[in-house]
């Protein structure tokens, strides 16, 4: 299962470039005011270089960011 994955068969594999954690790294730092985890910021930082405005997910945080439209 995991090789249909890793192939593109299932999935795209998008990876963090350096600049990106870098960016995560400031967003982490300029929204201390919330309760977003590293992975949220660098999920943030991916989805905005990729152009995804859609998720779906459960986490809260990703409706926190105001850019997105989150499902459910």
């Amino acid at each position: 299962m995991a090789e249909s994955y890793f192939s593109g068969e299932i999935a795209t594999l998008h990876y963090l470039t350096e600049a990106d954690i870098l960016e995560a790294w400031r967003v982490f730092g300029r929204f201390s005011d919330k309760e977003w985890s590293f992975t949220d910021c660098t999920s943030k930082v991916l989805m905005e270089r990729l152009g995804i405005t859609r998720a779906f997910a459960f986490d809260e945080h990703f409706r926190q960011f105001g850019t997105l439209t989150v499902f459910p």
